[in-house]
């Protein structure tokens, strides 16, 4: 039989008795947020990336893709390995990061470019405000112009609030001796800053569409931010051959017309940013801001007919494909016709599947299982698991074999059998769980009407924790936390070419002291301690001497470092920047 390349469109139509997933998914008006997953050992949301940043056309799927028209018929498997894609991307940073400091590697997103444009932005609304209000309190403190350096300062400061957790932004400012941070009134008044947070804008309104035009934007006033993280994001570094499609929810409990209530989520209530992550790494490759189920969703190059799961996949997913990615999702957009689409064009897939999808092979649904127990159908190189744990799972993939393997049990002593593509569901579906669990304790979340000041600050939070990311993938043996990497950005920002101010407490430096040894204790008779200016250095060194009347006692070499740990007011400039070190 002769072979035959198809198209996007060509493929669909094969698939189109199967139509899209389930009757809910076809509808228009379908929400995506009010969908519940099947229960596993990951938990796992709804999630989307979009990026128009790929020069990539999957118009038509590649030789090694053709097929001929399926058959229809679900057969017992005999793991037969399925013909997977080869992975033909070439994973890691694309971008010369060698040498860079903390505070350039959140420049590869946040740089002038776009930080012009939020000063511009920012001092065009204060002087539209001013004109239109000239009585108002804000317009008779005159406003005086925002510069990038300034911006910056603001910028750390808002970083370092997701740190140091304060009732309100006025507490931080606080001259009390109990509670003070004498960080910010060195760095920026009060009223400064408040009136920067203010003004901080993104877009012109006075450009802004009404709500009844057809090229209304909901999202206008945050546009430029998104199209620009958009395509950074992708340009900086591409992702290991697994993939995952997920959700996040920032919380806003403010008046908001796409505003979601989700109850399995903490917070409930909020925006809903869809998500494609490096599974390994949690790094954001794409997103996309859910806009509200009457949005329009039309990505380039998918199917007409394709419901809004699939629509929100193809979106995410368009630049890598036909690069042997492995996509991981759960059973919110898997579905038969879109696993099989996705396998055109060279773009394997694995997730949790609705029982009640159009297409799934009803016989296994009707098979009664034991705990442990498995079933698997196949249908050329789609594979349906059913698995009985604590409930059934249901599973698709194009992947893996119906092959189980023994796995151990937490809390339990004896190990169980496990299909091998729900054991590699669970390792590779966490991707945006990881980056959300690793951002959750530095939220910089303070209530305001402006809604999209918050959506604004948190894509910069995960602009911050991709630069991380980028960080920790030029610098393998370095150990460095994602808490030690915001003090060194913020500690950058507000510096910049200044020398630090100097510090309150902690008097080491022009001070009184004398080297001492280390007294003897019961465990350890020549007790020694790791040298303070040392390991600034880079160098990891034993010393028997230290200063008992620093702050932390520090161990310090005889001679030069403990001259310089007493001269010196901040080791960081006094070095090189080249080992991302501990904070003192």
């Amino acid at each position: 039989m002769s072979e035959r390349v198809y198209s996007a469109e060509e493929a669909y139509a094969i698939l189109a008795s199967e139509s899209e997933a389930s009757a809910s998914d076809s509808d228009p008006d379908f929400d995506p947020a009010n969908c519940s997953e099947t229960s596993l050992d990951t938990s796992s949301t709804l999630a989307d990336v979009s990026s128009d940043v790929s020069d990539a056309d999957p118009g038509s799927p590649p030789a090694s893709r053709r097929r001929t028209t399926p058959a229809e018929e679900w057969v017992v498997p005999h793991r037969q390995r399925p013909d997977i894609p080869p992975f033909t991307a070439n994973p890691g940073i694309n971008i010369d990061v060698a040498g860079f400091t903390a505070t350039q590697f959140l420049q590869v997103f946040m740089g002038d470019d776009l930080l012009g444009h939020i000063v511009a932005q920012s001092n065009l609304y204060a002087h539209q405000h001013c004109a239109a209000k000239p009585d108002s309190y804000l317009a008779r403190q005159q406003w005086t112009p925002l510069d990038v350096p300034e911006f910056l300062k603001f910028w750390a400061l808002t970083m370092l609030m997701g740190i140091i957790k304060k009732p309100s932004i006025r507490s931080y400012w606080s001259s009390s001796p109990i509670c003070s941070t004498p960080i910010y009134p060195q760095s920026m008044s009060r009223r400064r800053y408040e009136n920067i947070l203010r003004f901080m804008h993104f877009s012109d309104n006075s450009l802004c569409p009404p709500r009844e035009h057809p090229q209304f934007d909901r999202l206008y006033k945050i546009r430029p931010l998104i199209t620009h993280f958009a395509a950074r994001f992708a340009e900086a570094y591409t992702p290991g051959r697994n993939i995952c499609v997920d959700e996040s929810l920032m919380k806003y409990k403010g008046r908001l017309g796409f505003k979601q209530y989700i109850p399995s989520k903490r917070s409930r209530y909020g925006v809903k940013v869809y998500k494609l992550c490096d599974s390994e790494s949690g790094y954001t490759q794409a997103f996309r801001v859910y806009e509200g189920k009457d949005s329009s969703l039309d990505p380039p190059g998918c199917p007409e007919h394709m419901g809004t799961s699939g629509k929100i996949v193809w979106d995410l997913l368009f630049p890598l494909m036909n690069k042997g990615y492995h996509l991981y999702v759960d059973n919110f957009y898997t579905s038969v016709p879109l696993f099989k689409l996705l396998y055109c064009f060279d773009t394997a897939a694995c997730g949790t599947v609705r029982k009640n999808r159009v297409g799934f092979p009803a016989q296994l649904v009707h098979t009664r299982l034991k705990r442990g127990e498995t079933s698997a159908l196949r249908q050329e190189e789609l594979l349906a698991v059913k698995y009985r744990d604590k409930k059934d799972v249901y599973l698709l993939s194009t992947i893996h074999t119906e092959r189980s393997v023994e796995v151990s049990v937490r809390g339990r002593a004896e190990r169980i059998r496990k299909p091998v593509c729900i054991k590699a569901y669970n390792r590779h579906m966490g991707g945006v769980d990881l980056a959300d669990q690793l951002l959750q304790p530095y939220q910089i979340m303070r209530k305001s009407r402006a809604w999209y000041k918050k959506v604004a600050i948190y894509l910069m939070q995960i602009a911050t924790h991709n630069a991380f990311l980028l960080c920790k993938k030029a610098n393998p043996g370095v150990t460095l936390s994602f808490l030690q990497f915001q003090l060194q950005v913020i500690s950058g920002l507000l510096y910049q070419d200044a020398p630090a101010p100097r510090a309150v407490m902690g008097d080491r430096v022009g001070a009184t002291h004398f080297i001492y040894k280390i007294p003897p204790t019961e465990g350890k008779q020549k007790p020694q301690k790791r040298c303070r200016v040392c390991f600034k250095r880079g160098q990891r060194r034993d010393t028997i001497f230290y200063c008992p009347e620093c702050p932390g006692q520090p161990g310090l070499c005889l001679g030069d470092c403990f001259k310089i740990y007493h001269t010196v007011r901040d080791l960081r400039f006094f070095f090189p920047f080249y080992f991302f070190s501990h904070s003192s």
